[in-house]
Parts: C-alpha cells; structure tokens; sequence
C-alpha cells in the first residue's frame, strides 16, 4: 500500500508540474503567433517594429513611440540584432516577449503574450489511470557512432537533424518493441507513435524522457508520463514527428491523452 501510495504521489507531483509548466506565463501557451522572417520588412499584429532577415542578419526597424529591449538594452529606429541560432534571443515590450531564433536555416518571430486566449482557456489535460503496469523494463543498445537522423517537424518545411543515441528494446503485451532514441543531455528521449494514436491520443505521437540507463543498459520507461507533443495545443509550434520506425502497432494505453 505505502508502494501504491508513493507511485501515485510521485505521478500527482509530477502531473501537477506539467500543468504548471503548460500554464506559465510564456510556456508555449502563451505563443500568439508564428512569423518567418525574409529580407521583406514586415509588420504583424500586436508586435513592435518592422522585422526582416538578410544578409546582416535579422533587423528590426521601430517607430518612435515603440518600445522594445534586448538584454537589458533599449533599442531605437532601426536596430541590426545579426545573427541567432536555434537558442536566439529574447525581446520584451511590457507583457510581451518576442523570442527570435533559428530553426532549419529559417528565422522565426514567436510573440509570448500571458494573456493570449489559448493560455487562459487551457482545460487540464486528461490522462490515463496512472498504473505500475506501464513502468516498462527495456534495455538500452548503444549506437557504435551517433547517427544523425531526419525528423519531420510540423512548420518547418526542411526538416531536423536530430541525434540517435541507440535503441531501447522492450515488449508490450508479449510482442517485441524496439524504438530508436534521442540524446537528452545524457538521457534519452523517444518520439512514438502507437495504436492510440488519433483515437484516444494526439495523433501524431507522443514523446517520453528516460534517465541515463545503466551500465548493463538497464532502463525502465514510464509510459505514465508520455505528454502531448507541443503541437496538440497550438498551431504555433515547430514541432518533432515521430520518424517512422518509432510507430508501433500496439496500444499503449497510458499518459497523456487528446487535449479537451
């Protein structure tokens, strides 16, 4: 019983924190557009100056009464931010935060706004009954050499490169299951895909983070806590799609389910 009561505790807590997150006020929520920058001046909605990306990088052109700061830096007229890469940089004006970054050679422009209606209409997401059964036993089989591998991402016409780490292998239901994985910062972390999939769960996957596995490879996945990917609650995102390998016949009927 003190074993049950622990392992729903630790899900609740963990739960809990992944609403937070989902909540916060510049979590992905939060995000009120998504706008590619070309070497076109352009204005959108809501949002300070005139953006575009060339040669020198990206630039932003403001009207005298715009306010906008980059690290603590207060822009004016036309600025020339340069170069971002995928991490990029953080503009604020008040209660907005405009994060400009790099994604598969494109630039982005991503208003945050905590008032965005998405954020303030978020219902809690339903889940599957947390259940021991689905704290799944695998084994970790390490790739001799990082593989580089393509992964679709939803708005980005060119794709990901992302890099595989090896492959866990584990059995649902008796049946054999093997999934390539992610490096994540020493841990691993799987896109998949399963018979839920556009039924009772987004449809186009899922994704779960697992510890570092053991020197023997040793592994469990909590399949409890597979979450939605980013672009089951909004169009906004550029988003990881399962690769193809990673799409298994069988259900798994636990952790995050559709969005209400």
């Amino acid at each position: 019983m003190d074993d049950d009561a622990s392992f729903l505790g630790d899900w609740q807590a963990w739960h809990d924190a992944r609403e937070e997150r989902l909540v916060s006020p510049y979590g992905f929520l939060s995000i009120s557009g998504l706008h590619w920058l070309d070497d076109n001046p352009q204005r959108y909605a809501g949002v300070p100056g005139a953006w575009s990306f060339g040669p020198d990088g990206v630039v932003v052109d403001l009207g005298p009464d715009e306010v906008l700061s980059i690290d603590d830096r207060e822009l004016h007229g036309r600025e020339v931010i340069g170069p971002v890469d995928e991490v990029g940089v953080l503009g604020i004006s008040g209660d907005l935060h405009l994060e400009v970054a790099a994604r598969g050679g494109a630039v982005l422009l991503r208003p945050r706004d905590p008032s965005h209606p998405l954020r303030a209409a978020h219902r809690e997401t339903p889940t599957y009954p947390p259940s021991e059964t689905w704290q799944v036993a695998a084994t970790f089989h390490p790739y001799d050499v990082v593989a580089p591998t393509d992964i679709e991402i939803q708005n980005l016409a060119i794709g990901a490169v992302e890099d595989a780490v090896g492959e866990v292998a584990f059995e649902i239901d008796g049946q054999p299951q093997r999934l390539v994985a992610l490096d994540d910062h020493g841990g691993l972390w799987l896109l998949f895909a399963d018979a839920t999939s556009g039924r009772t769960t987004y449809g186009a996957g899922r994704q779960l983070y697992a510890p570092a596995p053991g020197p023997d490879g040793a592994v469990v996945l909590d399949f409890n806590r597979a979450t939605n990917l980013p672009c089951a609650y909004t169009t906004f995102t550029t988003c990881p799609i399962p690769p193809p390998q990673n799409r298994m016949a069988v259900a798994v009927p636990a952790g995050e389910m559709v969005p209400l």
